[in-house]
């Protein structure tokens, strides 16, 4: 995409925003870029753009930047960080969910409408809100999940082409509120390759898991983790009712 203009950037980072750089030996290799935020009486940093050199993916810069987030916007005096990703890409929701113990019960449709980079091109740019709450207890101790009573209502299949697809599921109004047991929904592990080879196999994995997710946030459930099924064609969400949750 386009780079930002530098004197926006000095701008934000001189009045509460944050923009930190991860160097390896003075070559940048990944950074973070944050501006404050303002909503309903509550200040934030907003979170905006994390990316890393495709070369040293995969090494956990992303969670170190993340860290050094965390430490200089509680400097700043903030004790939340929002920022966005795409509900389908299983990496970052990993080292959101699981590594940051970040929580998300906000979806939003086409959030930045049509993009035209690699990742992001041909289909409806759906993002999932997610709140950090850096000084909480569920960052600090997070939510104890019970593995064994954690179940999935949602089925997923693989195609001829030996790619998963998500089984329609039209029961949504069933799944009762406060649930006990946390809430499992798959989503690709690959999600980019699915786009690769079947277009419209991606758009259903789109539409299905908004629908899905849209109605359990109704329910008042939110996203508290994410499971990493190795060798597994997908991985799943966690999701619990958010009044369970010690986060302010």
């Amino acid at each position: 995409m386009d780079p930002l203009p530098v004197h926006q950037t000095i701008t934000a980072s001189q009045n509460g925003g944050l923009l930190l750089g991860a160097f390896l030996e003075q070559e940048l290799i990944g950074f973070s870029y944050g501006f404050a935020g303002f909503q309903s009486g509550k200040g934030y940093l907003c979170s905006h753009m994390l990316g890393i050199d495709p070369k040293h993916r995969d090494k956990g810069l992303g969670a170190l930047l993340k860290a050094k987030q965390k430490q200089f916007a509680a400097e700043l005096g903030y004790d939340l960080i929002t920022w966005t990703f795409d509900p389908l890409e299983s990496r970052n929701a990993y080292l959101n969910l699981a590594k940051l113990r970040a929580i998300c019960s906000t979806y939003v449709e086409n959030c930045y409408g049509e993009m035209e980079d690699s990742l992001n091109n041909g289909l409806p740019s759906d993002r999932l809100k997610v709140e950090w709450w850096i000084s909480s207890s569920h960052v600090k101790e997070p939510y104890v999940i019970n593995f064994e009573k954690m179940h999935s209502p949602f089925q997923w299949r693989m195609t001829e082409e030996s790619l998963p697809e998500f089984v329609p599921y039209e029961n949504l109004d069933l799944i009762p509120e406060n649930n006990d047991e946390p809430i499992l929904v798959p989503i690709p592990a690959n999600f980019q390759i699915i786009k690769k080879k079947n277009y419209q196999l991606a758009l259903n994995w789109r539409l299905s898991i908004r629908k899905v997710l849209q109605s359990l946030f109704a329910k008042d459930y939110a996203l508290v983790s994410f499971l990493k099924e190795v060798e597994k064609p997908v991985h799943h969400y966690v999701m619990v009712p958010k009044n369970r949750l010690d986060i302010k």
